[in-house]
């Protein structure tokens, strides 16, 4: 019998009661503690305790118009970054990774940044200004377990503060499923014959999954909307190798997760897009939002 996934609870706290200063997040027993605060309010962030503590640093902002990010650590955050990563002029966000007891040291502060390191750039999203990946430090076996379990809960929090550098989009391959079981949901597909385009996906654990081999524009066509979310991502998508183009086309190289059927519709087009109503149930041409209102119906 599969277990049941186990919820979690975050705790959030905003220091100065505003949604875009300096706040905490806390999970229900672990010992991760983190402080995020803007750059403007820098000399504040530094000044409080935790900022004294050994930990894990994150410095995220933008260069050129594209995202980038720099990880480090140190036995007291403040001092690294005020001796160095303050002359870096383009952060605008800094995310402090310590515990509440300070009981890290030095090896696994050098794990934490070593870990992020590599799971940032195998990922890939956000581009990294450390010159190097530096090497894991010597922990013993119990200790790596337990920095592995700290990373999974660090992994947990840090896209509900809506950084997402470490959380991968993509998705392995469906296994294939014997004919005749029962499925849980349709295949849904994209289709445009004027431009070539031939999209599947699937629902999946909250996801909506675009195969890998589906077809889609390989350049933003939507006027006006150069800047939009969508089309930052279908540029995003492109520069990490997920959309791998051929002329005017770009095939998905894997499978990938959207947070809604109007982002994968939008980078399949080339543009904003519909997706409730353009994604089609496979084989019968019924809208996404028809099948969806169906669902709805039966739970009622």
């Amino acid at each position: 019998m599969n277990a049941r996934p186990q919820g979690r609870s975050l705790e959030l706290y905003f220091i100065d009661g505003r949604p875009d200063g300096m706040l905490t997040a806390e999970v229900f027993n672990w010992t991760g503690h983190i402080l995020m605060a803007p750059r403007t309010q820098i000399s504040v962030a530094l000044a409080r305790t935790e900022a004294r503590y050994a930990g894990a640093y994150l410095l995220i902002g933008e260069r050129d118009g594209q995202p980038l990010a720099y990880i480090g650590e140190g036995d007291e955050i403040n001092h690294r970054i005020k001796s160095h990563d303050i002359n870096k002029d383009w952060w605008t966000v800094v995310v402090l990774i310590t515990t509440t007891a300070n009981n890290l040291h030095k090896a696994h502060v050098q794990y934490l940044e070593a870990r992020l390191i590599e799971v940032a750039r195998s990922i890939g999203r956000v581009a990294l200004d450390n010159a190097t990946t530096p090497a894991r430090p010597t922990l013993s076996e119990a200790a790596q377990s337990n920095m592995e379990t700290f990373l999974d809960y660090l992994f947990l929090v840090l896209p509900a503060l809506r950084i997402d550098m470490f959380l991968a989009g993509t998705r392995p391959e469906q296994p294939n499923i014997e004919a005749g079981a029962p499925t849980a949901a349709p295949i849904f597909e994209l289709a445009s014959r004027e431009h070539g385009l031939m999209a599947t996906a699937r629902l999946e654990g909250g996801d909506f999954i675009v195969e890998a081999g589906s077809l889609a524009r390989a350049n933003w066509s939507g006027r006006g909307s150069e800047n939009s979310s969508y089309a930052h991502l279908h540029a995003e998508l492109l520069r990490t190798g997920v959309l791998v183009p051929h002329g005017d086309m770009a095939s998905f190289s894997e499978a990938y997760a959207f947070n809604s059927t109007s982002a994968a519709a939008a980078v399949v087009r080339g543009r904003p897009a519909n997706g409730t109503l353009e994604w089609k149930v496979k084989g019968t041409g019924q809208s996404y939002k028809a099948w969806e209102a169906e669902q709805l119906g039966g739970a009622l």
